[in-house]
């Protein structure tokens, strides 16, 4: 139980916050890496501001954190309050699970910049892995005042509202980030669920309410597929599936009599 939350959480940093590629990792392999190293060369004293910001983001999209923190304080002697950097200065720090440095980045961001969104975001993001719910949801709704058109920053909220157990609010702001984004859950399925579900009850909820969200929004194969999730890790309101009015259409659909008459059986945690 413990690797798999491990891994939703490393999920929820790739896939919420930078959008980069993920690498898929076992849950069953978990290992320690070496302390992170540097490997480019220094940044090189003529360098315009605009090279060392590049070559910071070339080495970071390389996932070499240390060096690119090291180009992206280098563009820093010449800007001290350039809110951008400090941002990509906190997601590097983030990728190598320094929390703390991470968050004192962000919110130098946001101190240089007060309409930061993807600086409050980031906050946030902080805020829900210590798991300060509130805190998270206030950075992502401040994220949203700002920029109101980015899918990751609803799914972000509903993920901190699910970990309250407010599940209709979850719902709602899941809703709206697959309004902005369709594919946004497919995207980050395949290395691990948005939110932090430490027991198979809040998994199987989970799947059910996004089985609702492709059902309402007229996807049947993404909707029967995480109906059949939420099956399989024993949600105990399937009945409920007969009277939701979001999956009306789906009633209809053969696949899904014969989904529910084969009473799959939830699978051992």
């Amino acid at each position: 139980m413990l690797s798999w939350i491990r891994l939703s959480f490393v999920s929820l940093l790739f896939c919420a916050l930078l959008a980069l590629p993920l690498q898929a990792q076992s849950a069953e392999q978990l290992q320690v890496g070496p302390p992170p190293m540097h490997r480019a060369e220094p940044p090189a004293p003529g360098a315009t501001p605009e090279e060392l910001e590049n070559r910071g983001d070339e080495l970071r999209s390389d996932k070499d954190f240390l060096d690119a923190i090291d180009y992206y304080r280098a563009v820093m002697k010449g800007a001290p309050n350039n809110a951008s950097v400090y941002n990509k200065i906190g997601i590097c720090q983030l990728m190598m699970q320094r929390y703390r440095d991470a968050k004192k980045s962000f919110e130098h961001a946001i101190k240089a910049d007060r309409k930061h969104a993807d600086a409050y975001n980031n906050l946030g993001v902080i805020e829900y892995q210590a798991h300060s719910y509130n805190a998270a949801i206030r950075n992502y709704q401040k994220a949203i005042s700002l920029r109101d058109d980015a899918a990751s920053y609803f799914s972000n909220m509903g993920a901190a509202y699910f970990g309250k157990k407010q599940f209709d609010k979850a719902g709602e702001s899941y809703s709206k980030a697959m309004e902005l984004d369709p594919d946004i859950f497919e995207r980050t399925s395949r290395g691990g669920v948005l939110a932090q579900l430490p027991s198979p009850e809040d998994r199987a909820q989970y799947d059910y309410v996004l089985a609702k969200l492709y059902a309402k929004s007229g996807a049947p194969e993404r909707s029967l597929h995480y109906l059949k999730k939420a099956m399989e890790e024993g949600y105990k309101d399937i009945k409920n599936v007969y009277k939701d009015n979001e999956f009306s259409t789906l009633r209809k659909d053969p696949r899904f009599a014969e989904l529910m008459a084969s009473k799959t059986l939830a699978l051992p945690d």
